[in-house]
């Protein structure tokens, strides 16, 4: 958070949402305006049932509106995430058994995350100095970013040169 905050890229984390409640349609909202998302994935990220649901929210956002996704995987392997083993598995055990008159939502949540894991990001192990890897990952977003904002550019130059050729054709057509 920090280190993309001194690049002056936008954020939004959600350090005010208390656990129990539903996700608030500001972060729905924050997910939806986002042109990139980075998804931490921790050891204990899918015993979250937001974390899962921000997920899915993500990934159908990607889908819609071909948002960026990073994924992080902070001490933990990604086959933990893409397979939900280890205490992914642990976790999903539990959401079974909670969620069991909803497993098409337990469904949704495990193809989240085999669909995240499955993008390329980036690992932060026990054996690598995290500073630089977070400085790597905010390099890589700016780029990615910077990558997003010319192909906008790009896209509204399309439209200007569309409004102009009508504009043409509009004032040719008057005799």
């Amino acid at each position: 958070f920090a280190a993309l905050r001194r690049l002056e890229i936008r954020t939004y984390i959600d350090h005010d949402l208390r656990r129990g409640e539903e996700i608030p349609e500001r972060l729905l909202r924050a997910i939806k305006d986002a042109k990139l998302s980075v998804i931490v994935f921790s050891e204990n990220f899918a015993a979250s049932k937001w974390c899962l649901d921000e997920v899915v929210n993500i990934l159908e956002c990607k889908k819609r509106s071909n948002q960026i996704v990073v994924p992080v995987f902070y001490r933990v392997d990604p086959a933990m995430v893409r397979n939900q083993i280890g205490s992914y598995g642990d976790a999903f055990g539990k959401h079974e058994q909670r969620f069991e008159g909803e497993m098409n939502k337990v469904r949704k949540w495990r193809e989240a995350l085999t669909e995240a894991a499955n993008h390329s990001g980036w690992g932060c192990s026990l054996n690598k100095v995290e500073y630089e890897i977070v400085e790597g990952i905010a390099k890589d977003v700016m780029e990615k970013l910077n990558h997003v904002y010319v192909g906008d550019l790009d896209e509204q130059i399309r439209k200007f040169e569309q409004l102009a050729e009508l504009q043409d054709q509009y004032y040719n057509a008057i005799p």
